[in-house]
């Protein structure tokens, strides 16, 4: 879901949260960075029956520290900036720029199904 940056975090989770509630039957878990800390865990847990795992940064490291999970976040959206659509906010409606990222994923992973030939994708 795309949603105006005026939007707090947290309450932007609980609108996905919502939106894909008996979506999918095998989610579990879902990593988290500190924004996301305090009673959304709770809700999410009483709410939609997952865990919702703080990834938190060690308070007394200096500089960069890698942190575990986070990077797919940012990898992909790295991904989204090699596409000229998503590389700049051009939209004017959020709906657009779902669509734009919904495109951009599929064919990401079109990429990934022709790359490993046929017999992977078969196997």
């Amino acid at each position: 879901m795309v949603r105006a940056a005026s939007l707090q975090d947290r309450d932007g989770a609980k609108l996905v949260f919502e939106k894909i509630k008996g979506t999918f039957s095998r989610l579990r878990l879902i990593w988290a960075d500190g924004a996301y800390a305090g009673q959304l865990v709770e809700w999410v847990k009483n709410t939609c029956g997952w865990l919702l795992e703080i990834v938190k940064r060690n308070p007394e490291a200096k500089g960069f520290q890698l942190l575990p999970r986070r990077w797919v976040v940012e990898r992909t959206f790295g991904w989204f900036g090699r596409y000229r659509r998503l590389s700049k906010d051009y939209e004017f409606q959020t709906d657009t720029s779902e669509n734009m990222i919904l495109i951009a994923m599929i064919q990401v992973m079109v990429h990934r199904l022709t790359r490993n030939g046929p017999s992977a994708a078969t196997s």
